[in-house]
C-alpha cells in the first residue's frame, strides 16, 4: 500500500486548514501531497508554530483522555462494523492489538483523573472506519499524531510521577506508530529525530477532523496528583 498523504486522509480540508493556520498556506499546499510522516513532511513541519498558552497537568490529562477515547472508539467501531474482520490475519492482529491498548489507556487515564474525568464525547468518524483502506490510513495518521503529541507535552508536565508515566505511554505509542507504518509499507523510522508538536497544534488538528461531534466541558481546573 502506498504511504498515505495528508490529502488522502483530509476530510473537507480540515487538516489542511489546521496546518495552514499553524505554518502558512504555502507550506500547507506542499504538505497535502507529502507522505504522512515522511522526511519531506517532517522537514516542512520542523519550524515551530507560534508559542501557545501554558496548559496545566489537568488540561493535558483531560485532552489525553479525550484523544485516547477517540482512538479507542475508532478501533471499536471498525470492529463492530466488521471492517477489521474483513482484513487479512496480519492486519487483524495489528488492529485488534492497538484497539485493546487504546481502551486500556482510556481506563488508566480515567483512574488517574477519578471524579474529575470528563464525560465521553460524541464521535462521528464518517466513512473512515468503514473500509480497510480508509481505516488503515486514518489509523496510521492517528498513531503518528499521538507520538507527536506526547513528545511535545511530556516535558512540560509538572508532576514528576505523571511525567514518568507519560514517557512509558510514549514508548508504547511509538511502537504502535512503527507497526502501523510497517502495515502500509512505509519506513517505520524515516528520521533520526522526531519533531514534537505543541499541545495547541495537536488539539487544533484533532478538532478540525470533526471526528469529535460534541466535546464535554470540564468544570474543575485543580491539577491532579499522579500516584502510580
Amino acid at each position: 500500500m502506498t504511504p498515505p498523504t495528508l490529502q488522502d486522509l483530509d476530510r473537507d480540508g480540515a487538516l489542511s486548514e489546521a496546518v495552514a493556520a499553524l505554518h502558512g498556506s504555502t507550506r500547507a499546499d506542499f504538505l497535502r501531497t507529502a507522505a504522512l510522516g515522511g522526511a519531506a513532511m517532517l522537514s516542512a513541519l520542523a519550524t515551530p508554530p507560534p508559542a501557545s498558552a501554558q496548559v496545566d497537568d489537568l488540561g493535558i490529562l483531560q485532552f489525553g483522555l479525550r484523544f485516547e477515547r477517540l482512538q479507542a472508539s475508532f478501533y471499536t467501531e471498525a470492529e463492530e462494523l466488521g471492517t477489521i474482520r474483513a482484513m487479512s490475519e496480519r492486519k487483524q492482529e495489528w488492529a485488534r492489538t492497538l484497539g485493546a491498548h487504546e481502551r486500556a489507556h482510556v481506563r488508566i487515564i480515567k483512574d488517574v483523573l477519578g471524579p474529575r474525568a470528563e464525560p465521553r464525547p460524541t464521535f462521528d468518524f464518517g466513512g473512515a472506519s468503514e473500509s480497510d483502506d480508509e481505516f488503515t490510513r486514518t489509523a496510521v495518521a492517528m498513531e503518528d499524531l499521538t507520538v507527536a503529541l506526547l513528545t511535545g507535552v511530556t516535558p512540560v508536565v509538572r508532576d514528576r510521577a505523571l511525567m514518568a508515566a507519560l514517557f512509558g505511554l510514549m514508548t508504547v505509542e511509538a511502537r504502535h506508530a512503527a507497526w502501523a507504518r510497517n502495515i502500509v509499507g512505509a519506513n517505520p523510522s524515516p528520521k533520526a529525530f522526531d519533531e514534537p508538536r505543541t499541545f495547541e497544534a495537536v488539539r487544533g488538528a484533532v478538532a478540525r477532523t470533526r471526528f469529535i461531534v460534541q466535546a464535554p466541558r470540564t468544570s474543575s481546573r485543580r491539577s491532579p496528583r499522579f500516584t502510580g
